[in-house]
């Protein structure tokens, strides 16, 4: 019944996430939002909404362990398995706001985040605070330097559905996301329970691994119809989204208070370690290309982390 409750909740959340993506591009565009501004805020906590949801009600519901995994392991997932299959399948070339913009953010977060529950094992007010300000200064950045640099490819986006269509999306949407959220929290605690495990070791690995399926499928949805829009910078976005806008906005509303400290002796590192390495594997072998050799870097050093989790 728990991995009934989980599956389920899983396919609410992404169903939901994607509704309520169409209802906010909808509301945008007629409002007149300019598409650069839509895809770098709008779609970007739409895309997110499923892992905010998951960690705010597992925050309030005093599971801060599935909060913190959840992004943590979802961080690894993004780059360990999403671009490591999205690689292994199709070489893409990287953009030079790779190493200008995208990765010293990414790092920038991941430290930060760090550093914040390194010295209490809290993520507290204030720290949620000062890491939705880095954010919003990191759009408004890109809004006024590096238009060029962000772009949305999704045909969709271009036409405008009726106010009517545009309401219910939203609507159901958000039902989708708070009913797919209580069933996969109340899942994830009960399979922890039932196998006894930790909720920290369920976060990281079925909570976060299903948060990240949206990517995968966008991904490699991408490849089969050949399309160039495949970027390293979408993963590294929605990392940097899901440390600062995620986090921030669930420590705003409750400070978040580790439980089980192999979140910051064990996986933050993990996270720390798989995020740094996407650098030097952009210049070697191949300058500015990801590969199939880089994916089977990749996926071996998700394979392991996977493999500290349960042995």
């Amino acid at each position: 019944m728990n991995l009934l409750f989980v599956i389920i909740g899983l396919v609410l959340l992404i169903v939901g996430g994607n509704w309520l993506l169409k209802a906010a591009v909808g509301f945008s565009l007629r409002l007149q939002i300019p598409k650069i501004v839509i895809g770098m805020t709008v779609v970007s906590f739409a895309t997110s909404a499923p892992e905010l949801i998951v960690s705010i009600k597992s925050a309030l519901n005093g599971h801060p362990d599935i909060a913190l995994g959840n992004v943590i392991g979802s961080n690894i997932a993004n780059l360990g398995l999403v671009l490591a299959i999205t690689i292994l399948l199709s070489t893409i070339k990287i953009e030079k706001s790779f190493y200008k913009t995208d990765w010293p953010v990414m790092m920038i977060a991941s430290v930060l985040l760090y550093l914040f529950i390194y010295f209490d094992e809290t993520l507290t007010r204030g720290e949620g605070i000062t890491m939705v300000v880095f954010l919003i200064l990191f759009l408004l950045y890109l809004l006024k330097f590096q238009k060029k640099a962000v772009t949305n490819d999704d045909p969709d986006d271009n036409t405008l559905i009726p106010l009517s269509k545009t309401i219910i999306f939203l609507i159901i949407g958000g039902v989708a996301l708070w009913g797919g959220s209580e069933l996969l929290i109340d899942g994830a605690v009960g399979m922890a329970e039932n196998f006894n495990v930790s909720k920290r070791v369920i976060g990281i690995s079925v909570v976060s691994v299903g948060t990240s399926i949206p990517e995968l499928a966008a991904s490699v949805i991408a490849i089969i119809k050949k399309e160039k829009a495949i970027s390293i910078g979408n993963l590294i976005g929605s990392n940097v989204f899901n440390i600062l806008a995620v986090l921030g906005i669930t420590s705003i509303i409750t400070p978040i208070q580790m439980v089980d400290t192999r979140l910051l002796s064990n996986d933050i590192y993990w996270m720390l370690f798989i995020s740094f390495l996407i650098l030097p594997l952009n210049f070697i072998p191949s300058k500015m290309k990801l590969s199939w050799k880089e994916g089977l870097v990749l996926i071996t050093i998700y394979g392991a982390f996977m493999y500290t989790m349960f042995f």
